[in-house]
């Protein structure tokens, strides 16, 4: 196993390489949204054990409800992050046929197949230094921020979550370098057969 940076770790066989992107893991940032979490839920669970248990009116009954459902979003979209960051991984594989690209949070997620065939426009995207997009993808709460993308049959696929420019960059050599190779070896085979 070699590494790119300390997040992106490949493994090259001479049939497949496949790549592994963890993402960033900054110990006070992941307590502070697990405490952040925490608090939300019990914020959240009060509110509903006050609904049913206190005799409430109307129009209390009604802003508990505005809340709620307040409350369930940012419990969705917090919840998320947290379990990204602390489980979540992007995992590549590169094959003569296809690069399969999976969104994982431990086991969870689904792997997509793209034919190589079919992948053009393989590029590297960055926000400019210093912006508002910059700055929002670098949050801890926001899951996003890829940096590489490709466009497959109408289609822009997105991968490398919150990578650093260097990385981004080595990875993009890396994963360009390997496709070109799969489809010189599958080309050399249609040829031979």
């Amino acid at each position: 196993m070699k590494w790119i940076g300390k997040r992106i770790s490949f493994v090259d066989d001479k049939a497949r390489t496949t790549i592994v992107i963890y993402p960033d893991s900054v110990g006070w940032i992941n307590a502070t949204m697990g405490a952040w979490f925490a608090m939300w839920i019990a914020i959240g669970a009060t509110l509903s054990w006050a609904s049913f248990a206190l005799n409430l009116t109307g129009q209390e009954k009604l802003i508990i409800v505005v809340f709620m459902v307040f409350w369930l979003y940012y419990a969705v979209r917090v919840g998320r992050a947290f379990s990204w960051l602390m489980w979540g991984k992007e995992l590549l594989k590169i094959d003569e046929v296809s690069l399969t690209y999976k969104k994982s949070v431990k086991t969870y997620g689904k792997a997509n197949e793209y034919y190589l065939e079919n992948i053009t426009k393989v590029r590297m995207v960055a926000p400019k230094e210093r912006s508002l997009q910059a700055s929002w993808e670098s949050s801890p709460w926001v899951r996003g921020g890829e940096r590489l993308e490709f466009d497959y049959m109408g289609k822009v696929i997105r991968f490398g979550r919150k990578l650093e420019k260097q990385d981004a960059e080595l990875l993009f050599k890396l994963i360009t370098k390997r496709i070109d190779e799969r489809i010189r070896q599958a080309k050399k085979k249609q040829v031979a057969q």
